[in-house]
């Protein structure tokens, strides 16, 4: 019987605990909806401007400034849209939240393959130095491919993401014609 009793109060305390670690809307808002804005330019020629000049990084050991490759760049974008992906996975979804946490997780699972294998493939023309025609023609059938389904799946969270600001009154600033 004191078995019985301890499983009761564990199961309780656990209830409470995960009950109490319920996130505010402000957490649901900006893991789901506004961290999406870190994935605009996706098929886009915005993406492959950052392909075309990539950034730089510094060499600890010798203090040199040195080109950061296509493969390094696509692997941080890759690294970064996991963990936000985690985070949005994490949240517990409730009725408020269940329709913009499905259509964050559907925006990420849309492009997260697509980073880990075309994207790459990309970077690994720019890093081996293919000719710039094959490049452009990779670009164009990436984008020709995967624009307009990321278009559609963004325009609908963030569709979403509006109602769900507006019903918890989050303060956001849409933008021009937001």
């Amino acid at each position: 019987m004191k078995y019985l009793f301890n499983i009761f109060l564990l199961s309780v305390a656990c209830f409470t605990f995960k009950s109490c670690n319920t996130a505010t809307p402000e957490t649901y808002f900006d893991q789901a909806v506004l961290n999406s804005n870190m994935l605009v330019g996706f098929a886009t020629n915005g993406f492959s401007r950052q392909l075309d000049a990539p950034s730089s990084k510094l060499e600890p050991s010798t203090g040199k400034t040195l080109a950061v490759s296509r493969k390094e760049l696509i692997e941080e974008k890759v690294k970064w849209v996991e963990e936000s992906f985690a985070k949005i996975n994490d949240l517990a979804e409730t009725p408020d939240t269940k329709e913009m946490l499905q259509s964050s997780k559907a925006l990420y699972e849309y492009v997260l393959p697509v980073y880990k294998t075309e994207y790459m493939q990309l970077a690994g023309l720019y890093d081996e130095g293919a000719a710039q025609d094959k490049i452009d023609a990779s670009l164009k059938a990436l984008n020709d491919k995967y624009s307009k389904g990321f278009n559609e799946r963004y325009d609908k969270l963030i569709s979403i993401g509006k109602g769900y600001a507006a019903k918890h009154s989050i303060k956001v600033n849409w933008g021009v014609g937001g």
